[in-house]
């Protein structure tokens, strides 16, 4: 019979001991043993035994899963995750000394892991700043710099999913999130004519001890911007603490980022982590029947299926667009290694382009790059607004798009299989196919040829 490992908990045990404010001495007299043995534990040169565990539960009065905690197992798939990256494959990195890493020196894997995170950024900015040249696009832009942010960590950010499901336990205790805000903040919600509210879809009047609403929101906006207020009042120390991590040359790149950490926030108390990543698996990503169980938009449920990657618990990578009809991009997150392009439009082929003249219908499409890499992608148009005759409306369109390997654990697959995928680009100035109808520019550095006897159907033609 395979014995268990031995608990080695040096690290954690020394937390403990200086965040209760004690020397060697005092925890050896307080355990009953010697303060060279309480050195040699902190030093991971004597195991932590069951008994020694009850001893510091019974003795400091703490839970018995404080002591233990995960056994580092959370540390564990975060260094995982980092050393994974291609720029790793050529070292020998075996999973258990991985763990060991994480477990006994947790410090060092928290520092590999900002370092790694640092590094991803500031690859990111190169990015921005080689592409800025062209377009005229400098690496400062506010757009730019929360995007840089986000794309560094996958969109995943562990802390505000942990502190989004506890309060959604207490939502849900409370009667929902009006019940939340009148018993914790003693805030009552009050909805009101969009003339009054001047323009703002909610503000916090803390002279009226009120959070006040455009009445003209749906009831999945208006949820979302309850739990959005409850973010903010819940998460400002998060925030704080995640965008001390980040590098940002302005206030507006800050600001923005963490706009965009409170809706994360938000997301995570309307869809916690734990139930969501279980229904997404259950319904197989089926984004309208995940927002009818959630009570969520269509659009919120898709942005929520690209955080879904807390390690360890990871679910199928996905990569987000959202483009207005005339392909401006208005949103990317990228958790699927889609190339996309970082500046301008995407490619035409692309069905999310085409949703508008189906509205309300989700269209499917394989697709191809010229490199051979295939995604399977689905797209809906969606509305922004309205809510009232004379209401401005904002029509939008939706993309999804995932790996082929992890396309099979999608129901829109479905009779799908042999199916011929769809070539595209990443953009006209990158792409390099030759026989596309759909180009709208050359791409960069290539010589353009020009034939005075013949027109093709391309419109433009270059030497292959």
């Amino acid at each position: 019979m395979a014995r268990d490992r031995p608990v080695y908990m040096g690290p954690r045990l020394r937390r403990l001991r200086r965040d209760l404010g004690l020397t060697q001495a005092d925890m050896a007299a307080d355990l009953e043993i010697s303060a060279s043995y309480v050195a040699l534990l902190e030093r991971n040169q004597r195991p932590l035994t069951a008994d020694m565990l009850l001893r510091l539960a019974r003795t400091y009065k703490l839970d018995m899963a404080e002591v233990a905690g995960d056994g580092g197992a959370e540390q564990t798939a975060r260094l995982h995750a980092v050393l994974k990256d291609p720029m790793f494959a050529d070292i020998d990195l075996p999973a258990l000394a991985t763990g060991d890493v994480a477990v006994n020196y947790p410090g060092i894997a928290e520092a590999l892991t900002r370092l790694y995170t640092s590094y991803r950024e500031e690859h990111l900015a190169l990015a921005d700043r080689d592409a800025g040249d062209a377009l005229q696009e400098d690496a400062a832009d506010p757009v730019a710099e929360s995007r840089r942010f986000l794309a560094a960590r996958r969109n995943c950010f562990p802390a505000l999913d942990d502190a989004g499901e506890r309060l959604a336990a207490e939502v849900e205790t409370e009667g929902g999130l009006a019940g939340w805000l009148r018993a914790r903040h003693s805030l009552r919600v009050r909805r009101l004519p969009s003339d009054v509210m001047a323009g703002s879809m909610r503000r916090l009047d803390r002279h009226r001890d009120a959070v006040l609403l455009d009445d003209t929101l749906d009831g999945a906006s208006s949820q979302f911007q309850l739990a959005l207020q409850i973010a903010y009042l819940e998460m400002r120390a998060i925030f704080d603490t995640l965008l001390k991590e980040g590098q940002f040359a302005s206030e507006s790149g800050r600001r923005l980022t963490r706009r965009a950490l409170a809706s994360h926030g938000a997301a995570a108390i309307l869809m916690p982590y734990g139930a969501f990543a279980k229904a997404v698996e259950a319904k197989r990503y089926d984004v309208e029947a995940l927002a009818r169980q959630f009570g969520t938009s269509f659009e919120q449920t898709a942005h929520r299926l690209t955080t879904l990657q807390k390690p360890g618990q990871e679910r199928v990578p996905f990569f987000f667009l959202r483009v207005d009809p005339a392909g401006n991009v208005s949103k990317r997150l990228d958790g699927a290694g889609f190339p996309f392009a970082r500046h301008g439009g995407s490619c035409p082929l692309w069905s999310v382009h085409r949703v508008f003249e189906r509205p309300r219908d989700v269209v499917t499409q394989w697709l191809e790059l010229p490199d051979g890499q295939r995604f399977f992608s689905i797209a809906r148009a969606v509305a922004a607004g309205g809510g009232g005759w004379g209401a401005p409306k904002v029509e939008r369109a939706i993309a999804l798009a995932c790996a082929a390997e992890h396309a099979h654990r999608l129901i829109y697959t479905q009779g799908m299989e042999q199916t011929e995928p769809t070539p595209i680009g990443v953009t006209c100035r990158l792409c390099h196919r030759a026989q596309c109808m759909a180009r709208s520019a050359p791409p960069i550095g290539r010589e353009m040829l020009t034939d005075d006897y013949r027109r093709t159907r391309e419109p433009f033609g270059f030497e292959g």
